[in-house]
């Protein structure tokens, strides 16, 4: 210790706990629904911890969808990255789009938000553009830029129709499409980043 002021803090995780408060308040209020009281409260934190932390809501919300962004972007490349083949390649993106574990429904709800948002907030629609490269970057340890680019907007699109469909999304008629398009690679022009 130097001083009275302590080396380490009290709480550690306080940090980590208020941006997760903060996704689950968006997804369940939205984002002009969140308030600084409501993602304390679900913190259990104090109110001042969120201004000692954060710069005001906007900062508060940019970070946490930073996370939301880094974590499913990890997810992404976790799923992709270890193919084998080409197939097994279509194979992880046909589960991005049809599996439950990438863009469940509080993921959709929290990227539609985010997506919202970034209209808004040029800090929230940089982290956006990142994430949007990330997920390229992932598919193209697999494809070219340009097919990359393409299967990244089926995994973007497709969760949010399946969404908003009154029936589940038909596995076979994604991967046919996924299939065509890897199998298009040699017709379209490499796309620019």
């Amino acid at each position: 210790m130097s001083g009275t002021r302590r080396e380490v803090p009290n709480d550690p995780g306080r940090r980590d706990r208020i941006l997760d408060a903060a996704l689950d308040v968006v997804a369940g209020s939205g984002v002009f629904g969140t308030t600084h009281r409501k993602i304390a409260a679900r913190a259990g934190v104090p109110l001042g911890s969120l201004t000692y932390y954060f710069d005001g809501m906007d900062d508060l919300l940019a970070q946490a969808f930073a996370r939301l962004a880094d974590t499913m972007s990890r997810f992404y490349r976790r799923s992709v990255r270890d193919a084998a083949s080409t197939a097994e390649a279509e194979a992880a993106v046909v589960e991005l789009i049809c599996g439950p574990d990438y863009a469940n429904d509080r993921d959709m709800t929290l990227i539609f938000e985010m997506y919202a948002y970034a209209n808004h907030s040029p800090a929230v629609r940089d982290i956006t553009r990142t994430w949007v490269a990330r997920s390229r970057d992932s598919l193209s340890l697999h494809f070219t830029p340009a097919v990359a680019r393409a299967l990244d907007a089926l995994v973007e699109g497709w969760p949010m129709h399946r969404r908003f469909d009154a029936a589940p999304l038909d596995r076979r008629l994604v991967a046919g499409v996924v299939h065509a398009v890897v199998g298009a690679a040699p017709g379209l022009p490499d796309a620019p980043p």
